[in-house]
């Protein structure tokens, strides 16, 4: 009795010492101290049976933190909700948060919130994909509303130019730095031919096909995505090198004039962020700067207190 009387001192002075509602590293120490490993095992079995789901759920993380803040509301199910927004209609990896989520809930019920948990599975995803782990902090709590419109306007369209992400990112407190490391994730993407078209197909009054795109790679595109006769579930990777696996090739596609979509491209083309293209080239440079990176997206307008909830189902808000 006198040792639980203990812990829950040391509980509620490190609660104050740090902010109750404060994100921070070895959240569930006290409250779920095997959270972060049963969140893993239930990830790396169900990327085991698709190892596709993987980019999709860090991705995911972007995604969420973009609308409404990191309050896990691209879960939300309903018409109008993020999850069925057009900009979010190829989004994958739902399933893996749910068997995240039933899996800590049985070692730990209502005290992991699903926000928490597309952090740490965008955490484990990257590792998944020979990625350099990083400290995920919790703390989040799920929020009451989700929006298709506010994702549609929010989230940056692959036609973004530089100074468009910059100011994208910047309203969310991100450095422009940040935004060319956040970027670095199209390692492992794919694009689909309806986003990569306009690039290649009546560009614009003076070019037919895109300038910015190596002339060889722009004929590759026109075959994998012919004009107006495209399959459409056809993926294009967006790391020509080294598809699949998570690591510095992305910059280095920029570099060769190779980046699918205009918001790849602009970020070696535009000399406010063409240094630090280069610079990630440097894969273990870009594996230590992601980590980072990421805990600062997953740290954008965090809710707490009675902005949100600890979801018992993902999907739903609690009722």
């Amino acid at each position: 009795m006198m040792g639980q009387r203990v812990k829950s001192l040391i509980l509620i002075t490190l609660m104050l010492l740090s902010g109750v509602h404060s994100i921070r590293d070895n959240y569930y120490k006290y409250s779920c101290s095997n959270a972060e490993s049963v969140i893993q095992i239930a990830v790396n079995t169900e990327l085991d049976k698709n190892l596709k789901l993987a980019a999709g759920l860090i991705r995911m993380q972007f995604h969420d933190c973009f609308v409404e803040g990191c309050d896990g509301s691209i879960l939300l199910e309903g018409p109008d909700t993020e999850k069925h927004a057009d900009v979010n209609a190829k989004l994958a990896g739902y399933e893996v948060i749910d068997a995240a989520k039933a899996a800590v809930e049985a070692v730990c019920p209502g005290v992991v919130s699903c926000a928490d948990i597309i952090a740490y599975a965008a955490r484990d995803s990257t590792v998944k994909l020979n990625g350099l782990r990083w400290e995920v902090q919790g703390g989040r709590k799920d929020g009451f509303h989700s929006s298709a419109a506010n994702a549609e306007a929010d989230l940056p369209p692959p036609e973004f130019g530089a100074s468009q992400l910059i100011e994208s990112f910047a309203k969310r407190g991100l450095s422009t730095r940040q935004m060319v490391i956040l970027s670095g994730s199209h390692t492992v993407g794919v694009g689909d031919c309806s986003k990569i078209a306009p690039r290649l197909y009546n560009f614009n009054d003076q070019h037919f096909t895109d300038p910015s795109i190596d002339p060889a790679y722009a004929e590759q595109l026109k075959k994998d995505c012919p004009q107006n006769t495209w399959n459409t579930s056809a993926e294009i990777f967006m790391d020509t090198i080294t598809p699949g696996s998570f690591d510095s090739n992305y910059y280095e596609v920029l570099k060769q004039k190779k980046g699918l979509f205009t918001s790849d491209q602009t970020l070696f083309d535009d000399a406010r962020t063409r240094e630090t293209v280069i610079s990630l080239v440097n894969n273990g440079w870009f594996q230590q700067k992601f980590g980072e990176a990421m805990r600062a997206l997953a740290a954008v307008d965090v809710k707490s207190g009675d902005q949100g909830e600890i979801r018992k189902n993902c999907r739903c808000v609690n009722y």
